[in-house]
């Protein structure tokens, strides 16, 4: 009589935390288009909780009314969603003016140490010889695409560092807008960096410049991406 009388405890206090905490579900568009986008980057801001859609633009992240998603994606401007329900909804992100990846002239980027804020991540991205269940899961398939996300972002954060405004800057006389434009058209790529050394980034950077200046005037900004 007891333990029955203890399991009824738990399940009264336990239920209502498992209906507050569930899987929100939805799908994620490009505005204006029918196209579904893959590789959307969410973090629920309130319990550090994240995900990433699939090849059909599908997600589902643990959440619960009255938080906050953010959706992340190159090339698109960041959405922040606050959630009234958990029933499955439609995002739409907007295209960003240019189709690249956008330079931060003002902002310093925050050090990115994905091991350490999601070790999660990595502990569900592990594959076991013996454990064919770890190869096939849905949540060991999304921990691993969420860790090439991390590694991509962490490269891209490298790059930014490396190729900074004030390091461009002081190499070539650029500001404002024509600096921003150069720096978005003739970005290193992370590859460059790694096989590159500083004698050859200044080369770079004063070789791009020349290729720059060389443009006509209405081509030294980047050219929208066509649909």
């Amino acid at each position: 009589m007891k333990q029955l009388l203890l399991v009824t405890i738990i399940l009264v206090f336990v239920s209502p935390l498992t209906r507050a905490q569930s899987a929100f579900k939805g799908t994620v568009y490009e505005q204006g288009t029918n196209t579904r986008l893959t590789d959307v980057f969410i973090r629920n801001i309130n319990n550090r909780q994240v995900s990433i859609t699939d090849k059909n633009g599908n997600f589902a992240i643990r959440a619960a009314a009255g938080q906050t998603l953010i959706f992340n994606s190159p090339g698109y401007t960041s959405d922040t969603l606050y959630l009234i329900d958990l029933s499955p909804k439609k995002i739409t992100l907007i295209t960003q003016t240019i189709s690249l990846r956008q330079v931060n002239i003002t902002a310093k980027r925050t050090a990115f140490n994905p091991r350490e804020e999601y070790p999660e991540v990595y502990e569900k991205s592990k594959v076991y010889v013996f454990s064919p269940s770890t190869w096939f899961s849905g949540e060991g398939k999304k921990a691993r695409r969420l860790k090439r996300y991390f590694q991509r972002e962490a490269e891209q954060r490298n790059i930014d560092a490396a190729f900074s405004p004030a390091y461009v800057s002081s190499l070539v006389p650029l500001r404002g807008a024509d600096l921003e434009n150069f720096m978005t058209m003739f970005r290193p790529t992370y590859a460059f960096l790694r096989s590159n050394n500083a004698e050859s980034m200044v080369a770079y950077v004063n070789d791009s410049y020349k290729k720059f200046i060389a443009l006509p005037p209405d081509k030294r900004a980047p050219q929208a991406l066509k649909p």
